[in-house]
């Protein structure tokens, strides 16, 4: 704990990292994260957003079962790639428009109304779509066609709009994959002048950055935003509530989490037996929880269940910080969330 504690507080205080001690070069290690973490994540994500426009094609019902378990999956494979927020998911604000929240002033909704009530013809085209506002486009808007009672009822608009929406998912998707692919892959694999990475270490920093957004977004968002305050919880604030996968995010992202860090602390024996012991206890709360929505912040006994949880994911932000961090000789950046 001694130690711990000493190199957070130096890195909080911006002092230089330790010289990393890995026997790896960082080019391989930041090559493991993306033949194994990056690419094959966004392959997996464009293949389950095919099969949701698929899905929406073959039966548009709100209430379809094959539709839902479509949506379910892409967004799930979305999560495992969210925070990668570098690049290609940020040109053109792609993140914001798959994924567009908190939405802290219900312009979700509101969007998605004024597009039902004047029956926008915008669905007809998947050019015109994508020029919607992002709050109306993507898995959030699609949850609300999908399970708000409001919104998932079966009608020609609202079959137009869902198919538009996981038509624009999927597009949006292949092109986060395309550019991957065709370039972006290469100009972190060969960092230098005139490129975003002039080092192979900003490439590690970039991932080690991303590591920690996605940590970040699970406890000050995902946990955070429905625990608010011990006077006022706030349940209704919980991410996917509607379709009642509020913790389940917070496993799959975990996951992500787990699989990008391991491959970031393959040669240090220390810092991966360190971060497996903290996933581990993650995980087991996580399970134990028993709080799809966490609906329980409102008692004392379940807020103080999601705490722990919250607790447990923090500890593993720390522990990266204190051994992960060092031994890359790397220590978390800005993030595209910073200032929101």
């Amino acid at each position: 704990m001694i130690r711990r504690t000493v190199l957070a507080f130096a890195l909080a205080l911006g002092a230089a990292p330790l010289a990393s001690p890995l026997a790896a070069a960082p080019a391989d290690i930041a090559d493991a994260v993306i033949d194994r973490h990056v690419l094959p994540g966004f392959a997996r994500f464009e293949a389950a957003t095919a099969r949701l426009q698929a899905a929406a094609e073959a039966d548009c019902d709100p209430g379809s079962e094959p539709l839902r378990a479509a949506w379910n999956e892409a967004f799930d494979a979305w999560l495992a790639v969210s925070h990668l927020r570098l690049g290609p998911t940020e040109t053109d604000n792609r993140a914001f428009a798959l994924a567009f929240w908190p939405d802290s002033r219900g312009m979700t909704p509101r969007t998605l109304s004024g597009l039902i009530a004047d029956a926008d013809p915008v669905v007809e085209s998947e050019a015109d779509f994508a020029t919607v506002s992002v709050a109306a486009r993507g898995f959030y808007a699609l949850e609300y066609l999908l399970y708000d009672p409001d919104f998932a009822k079966a009608s020609p608009y609202g079959c137009a709009l869902i198919r538009a929406e996981a038509r624009d998912i999927h597009a949006l998707a292949s092109a986060i994959l395309a550019d991957w692919r065709d370039g972006y892959a290469d100009l972190m694999r060969n960092p230098g002048p005139g490129t975003p990475y002039k080092t192979d270490k900003e490439v590690l920093k970039a991932f080690f950055t991303a590591l920690h957004e996605g940590l970040q977004v699970d406890v000050d968002l995902r946990l955070g935003r429905p625990l608010g305050t011990f006077e006022r919880p706030r349940p209704s604030r919980a991410e996917s509530r509607r379709s009642g996968r509020s913790l389940h995010n917070v496993t799959v992202t975990l996951a992500a989490m787990r699989e990008l860090a391991m491959l970031m602390a393959s040669e240090d024996p220390t810092s991966a037996a360190a971060l497996t012991a903290d996933f581990d206890r993650a995980d087991r709360v996580a399970a134990d929880l028993d709080d799809p929505v966490f609906a329980g912040v409102t008692t004392p006994q379940g807020r103080l269940r999601v705490e722990i949880l919250q607790q447990a994911i923090h500890e593993i932000t720390e522990e990266s910080r204190a051994s992960l961090g060092p031994a890359l000789g790397v220590a978390a950046g800005f993030n595209s969330r910073d200032g929101d």
